[in-house]
């Protein structure tokens, strides 16, 4: 996969999507709790009860990242393609299709396992919030397709009119009294300021340290500020019971925060470029943006099945008990490798939903391959033969990471 890949990709930017992937994986799995109670499941989170564990939410709320990075991808994607004389409706399809052909199986799947738990007499309470869980990720992908189809108009959009428009926002809704309703509009805003961020990433505005030291420290000053002074909460994503949530609709302190996970992104990719050559880093990064929608989309659905199977051998700690103590936290990490074992299996059943042509053309490649270590009888003739079917070949899949 290494010696495959070609040689003018940025391996940092792949790097940086598989960090903010794994980051919300990690982050659900850590502060989501499906407390049983009396036949009845609910979610609940650490976070509500111990207030001291928001740090947590600070290292592994980075959708912030994946906007920079999705930003960054699909403008320098659509300037290519304008420059091939590619539409944009063929440029947005083929980006569209890679982002929802996956949802379909899981739709699908959710479809059946909801109808037989409303058949089998489940708690009805119980069915809305297995359905809930696992159709959460969703809303990310439609913000995510929606700033994608806009890429054309952001291009050349500066980053600091989508925040002017969060701080209008949040100043009528914490000041003026404005309707709770008038926050939805930093769903786009929010996340358009870290987009419009990887435009300028593309355009060449922010190569320098100096830009990736403005947005770390600028970020994490106007972020400390507005939790210590304007009574923003400190946690990055939504708590249970809470009255303000900073991520349902993003508030000014998720996307000032999200500013200073952008600058520290930005310093880091001379160092990830240098970590990215060692051959094995690199594969299992390249592994993962391969995967990403397969493990975006059904990490949920994992945890859940875990949670549902522990209940065959009771109420589990770490697992089905309320999350109110640190004896609870612990208890959790120890279940992490549980809900990775079967993140594994619903990767094994449905990542060919990513990518639906890969088996046929790798099978297709194998036999190729076989024919000709069968017919070579020469070394050197079969190894360069073999080389230049896999120069041919195996670079497009390292382009679609």
């Amino acid at each position: 996969m290494d010696t495959a890949t070609p040689p003018d990709r940025d391996r940092a930017v792949d790097a940086l999507r598989a960090f903010a992937v794994l980051g919300v994986v990690l982050g659900h799995w850590l502060v989501t709790a499906l407390v049983a109670d009396g036949g009845r499941l609910h979610t609940d989170s650490p976070l509500q009860h111990l207030p001291r564990l928001a740090p947590i939410s600070w290292v592994f709320q980075t959708l912030a990242v994946f906007f920079l990075v999705g930003g960054h991808v699909a403008t320098r994607g659509y300037t290519a393609a304008r420059a091939k004389g590619i539409p944009y409706r063929r440029w947005l399809t083929a980006r569209l299709s890679r982002l929802f052909k996956p949802v379909a199986a899981l739709l699908t799947l959710w479809t059946i396992a909801t109808t037989a738990l409303l058949l089998s007499g489940t708690d009805v309470t119980t069915v809305h919030t297995l359905v809930k869980l696992a159709l959460s990720p969703l809303w990310f992908l439609l913000v995510f397709a929606a700033l994608t189809a806009a890429t054309p108009l952001v291009t050349r959009l500066n980053p600091l009119w989508p925040l002017a428009v969060v701080l209008h926002v949040d100043l009528l809704r914490f000041g003026f009294g404005a309707p709770p309703a008038i926050g939805w509009v930093n769903l786009a805003a929010g996340w358009l300021v870290p987009y419009t961020l990887g435009a300028a990433w593309t355009r060449g505005e922010l190569d320098g340290p100096r830009a990736g030291w403005v947005l770390f420290t600028g970020g994490t000053a106007a972020t400390a500020g507005l939790i210590a002074c304007a009574g923003y909460p400190a946690s990055m994503v939504g708590v249970p019971g809470a009255s303000v949530s900073n991520l349902n609709p993003p508030t000014l302190a998720a996307v000032t925060f999200g500013l200073a996970q952008c600058g520290l992104a930005l310093l880091l990719r001379e160092r990830l470029r240098r970590t990215m050559r060692r051959p094995m880093a690199w594969a299992a990064v390249a592994f993962v943006n391969l995967s990403a929608m397969t493990i975006f989309l059904w990490h949920q659905t994992a945890l859940m099945a875990t949670t549902a199977t522990g209940l065959l051998l009771g109420r589990l700690p770490g697992l089905h008990t309320s999350p109110d103590h640190l004896g609870w936290a612990a208890a959790r990490l120890l279940w992490l490798p549980a809900f990775a074992l079967t993140l594994a299996v619903c990767w094994a059943a449905f990542h060919t939903y990513e990518h639906p042509g890969t088996p046929r053309r790798s099978g297709s490649r194998t036999r190729a391959r076989t024919r000709t270590h069968t017919r070579s009888r020469a070394g050197r003739s079969r190894i360069v033969r073999t080389h230049r079917s896999s120069d041919r070949t195996t670079p497009t899949g390292a382009r679609h990471v």
